[in-house]
């Protein structure tokens, strides 16, 4: 088999850190994104600007891009249009959170040339910087045998779950569980400062306790955790991967939308900043 060559679609804050240990590892890849180079440091170096050749350059496309919208534009869009043109990538990954029902309607759009995978990545900036992502991978058995060299470069545990569509579904139901616990982590810190609570001694308690998850365990290191809700940043998009939680069981008439999910959205965008070391008056 030819050496395969990784291209990048989505440079942010998960793409920039996957290409950077590929690269590391010794994988020949190529980066691309709708951001003009100069925004980029070190990976400027690999950036392809033009999304026609840089499908030509890539016979395997990993999709990082923030939703369905950006997706779309990547894939077909007038400006980019990675597998409209006469060299479509050989495998192409979805690795954004997207609902599941896109991805099944993706299979019917993309070229039969194109073997489509969903590798859906749970963790987060320093994780993928750490090379320990978890991946939920769905889609064809040979394209997914040829994506595990990379894929433990930037993940240590890898769980193929079957057809296409079944790693993005697994994805969603477990971001529907960690934007539960983001919120209720935010809630109870909200609640210790005005108890008189130190947050510190309640976030180690629960790490040893029944409280534990893994946006309170970690907080440290996750870059984002003191956030509060803005459609643009990493709480918008776990607002939108709940409504991809959502979206994948329209179609299921026995699964009926709980109070629970509109109170979810309703809670993420009411987050605002969080100081887990407040000043004392």
């Amino acid at each position: 088999m030819a050496k395969e060559v990784i291209g990048i679609a989505g440079c942010g804050a998960m793409g920039e850190p996957i290409a950077t240990r590929l690269l590391t590892a010794g994988f020949e890849v190529w980066v691309h994104d709708v951001r003009p180079r100069s925004d980029f440091g070190a990976i400027a170096a690999y950036m392809i600007e033009d999304a026609v050749e840089f499908a030509r350059r890539c016979n395997i496309v990993i999709s990082v891009v923030r939703d369905v919208s950006q997706t779309r534009s990547l894939l077909f869009g007038e400006a980019q249009g990675i597998v409209e043109g006469d060299s479509p990538p050989e495998i192409l990954v979805i690795s954004s959170t997207v609902s599941p029902r896109f991805i099944r309607q993706l299979l019917t759009e993309v070229p039969t040339q194109t073997s489509l995978v969903d590798a859906a990545m749970s963790g987060a900036p320093y994780r993928a910087r750490e090379g320990t992502l978890s991946f939920m991978i769905g889609g064809p058995d040979a394209a997914i045998d040829r994506l595990i060299p990379m894929l433990e470069v930037v993940g240590n545990r890898l769980f193929r779950l079957g057809d296409v569509g079944m790693g993005m579904t697994t994805k969603v139901l477990n971001n529907y569980c960690a934007a539960s616990s983001i919120v209720a982590t935010h809630r109870v810190l909200g609640m210790a400062q005005a108890l008189g609570l130190d947050r510190r001694n309640l976030l180690e308690v629960m790490k040893n306790s029944s409280g534990a998850n893994w946006f309170a365990d970690h907080i440290d290191q996750i870059d984002w955790s003191d956030e509060g809700y803005s459609p643009d940043n990493t709480i918008g998009i776990v607002e939108k991967d709940v409504q991809a939680t959502l979206d994948s069981v329209v179609e299921f008439p026995d699964i009926d939308r709980w109070p629970i999910d509109d109170a979810l959205l309703e809670a993420l965008q009411r987050l605002k900043p969080l100081e887990l070391n407040p000043p004392t008056s």
